[in-house]
């Protein structure tokens, strides 16, 4: 995609492979072997990464969103932005960015929605779409010690507690993050771990 943050500076030269650690490619193909895991086969670029078939909405343009759909793309990920102020969907345009006024029709169990930005009008509106559609996990930007807007603004419009109770706040794992991109990655990587019934810690299942 044009406009998107850019990814990180790579060291070397364009197409060199990258070190290993004064390992060559055979004894990599033979520790790829020897541990059988399909993961290790595609870290190594022995085989390809599968399509997760997965759809990351980003509901409002802002650093963050421009930064998850980004990452969420390379992590195989259809990215969608959902922008419904006209001003902010032609900042998207201008960036890069093609952006859908409202929570498309095609949005499926298959589907995460993050909305990037809790202090917009239209909060409300936006989360009571991505609730009512059959997203499999809907979640709001937010800090658990600061009150919750979006609670006030989904009772306004009728959404039952149930339903509010369902929205995932605060959003992504707890890395410390401060900057937008930083942001991205925490969501990401926390959008994975509960899609794969993972923790999302430095603990792994022996």
């Amino acid at each position: 995609m044009r406009g998107l943050p850019p990814t990180a500076s790579r060291s070397g030269q364009a197409g060199r492979p990258p070190s290993h650690g004064g390992l060559d490619r055979g004894k990599l193909d033979n520790m790829t072997s020897l541990h059988e895991d399909p993961a290790c086969a595609v870290a190594h670029g022995n085989a390809p990464s599968p399509a997760n078939g997965r759809t990351l909405v980003a509901v409002f343009y802002s650093p963050v969103a421009a930064y998850l759909l980004h990452f969420g793309r390379d992590a195989g990920f259809a990215p969608v932005l959902v922008e419904p102020d006209p001003g902010q969907a032609e900042a998207a345009r201008d960036a890069g960015l093609i952006a859908e006024p409202g929570l498309p029709a095609t949005v499926s169990a298959a589907a995460d929605v993050v909305v990037t930005d809790h202090h917009r009008p239209e909060l409300g509106a936006m989360l009571r779409d991505a609730l009512a559609s059959p997203a499999r996990w809907v979640g709001v930007m937010g800090k658990p010690q600061h009150p919750a807007p979006h609670v006030p603004a989904l009772a306004e419009l009728g959404v039952p507690s149930a339903e509010i109770a369902r929205v995932h706040r605060p959003i992504g794992l707890n890395i410390g993050s401060h900057t937008p991109a930083e942001i991205a990655i925490s969501t990401l990587a926390g959008l994975i771990a509960d899609y794969n019934g993972r923790p999302g810690g430095f603990s792994y299942p022996a």
